[in-house]
């Protein structure tokens, strides 16, 4: 079986529904999830809206793909990543799909690669509307993507230092869906294993991502909600490796 890493990714790029700033941050992200084997960004690059786009072209080897607008108020771009998906679908040249857009047309198309066997993978802005972020199998919004990291030492305790408004609040709602996540995977005395507590919440929550939350990865965010889990660190043996528990605290 291939490693997660080895998969070959499509990365398919709307420029004119993604902001240019960060978009080291977003392919050093992709590059956490697999190769990106193909990189296309599709705009009207006759308009001088998407030209804060074009030093990232050549510093990142993307492919910029022209799509003028036919008719004023019309979005062209969507019809052109679509009509290309398909064609890189068929090719059978990759493993998933990397869908950078916070426009909400591009709901159908996740559908349809899913359908079809493909890992999809949806970037976008927290603006972005719900059906095209469910439609994913992971989306990962851009406000959370290249920020610092914080020393493992303190990963325990200290959330990240992002912006406030870029945080969202720990509700009951979510804390909800950690309980029941651990309790659908729970053994007979109570204990899940971590990781696929992590991977099941994905599945429930295709945005869930514990930077949303301030925390750099899910152990400190659950450790921080010390009066809801407890937590069990078991050491592998003949290695250094720890295996996260998580049961709910009675």
């Amino acid at each position: 079986m291939r490693e997660k890493n080895d998969l070959n990714l499509a990365v398919l790029i709307d420029a004119d529904n993604i902001p240019y700033s960060n978009i080291k941050g977003m392919l050093d992200e992709i590059a956490k999830l697999g190769v990106p084997t193909i990189k296309r960004i599709y705009g009207d690059w006759t308009k001088p809206t998407v030209s804060g786009w074009k030093p990232a072209l050549l510093e990142h080897a993307i492919t910029p793909v022209q799509q003028y607008s036919y008719t004023s108020g019309k979005n062209a771009t969507d019809s052109a990543m679509i009509i290309d998906a398909m064609d890189i679908l068929h090719s059978q040249k990759v493993d998933g799909f990397c869908l950078v857009s916070s426009d909400s047309d591009f709901t159908r198309l996740a559908i349809r690669l899913r359908e079809s066997g493909m890992l999809v993978i949806g970037i976008g802005e927290k603006k972005t509307p719900n059906p095209f972020i469910v439609a994913c199998d992971k989306f990962i919004y851009i406000e959370i993507i290249g920020t610092p990291e914080i020393s493992m030492s303190a990963a325990v305790t200290m959330p990240l230092p992002v912006e406030t408004s870029k945080i969202d609040s720990i509700d009951k709602k979510f804390i909800r869906l950690l309980k029941s996540s651990v309790e659908d995977l729970a053994e007979d005395n109570g204990w899940a294993f971590l990781a696929e507590v992590g991977a099941l919440i994905i599945k429930k929550k295709p945005d869930f991502d514990p930077r949303n939350y301030g925390f750099p990865k899910l152990t400190p965010l659950i450790k921080s909600l010390h009066e809801h889990f407890d937590i069990d660190e078991r050491e592998v043996e003949n290695t250094h490796i720890k295996h996260i528990y998580v049961k709910i605290k009675k």
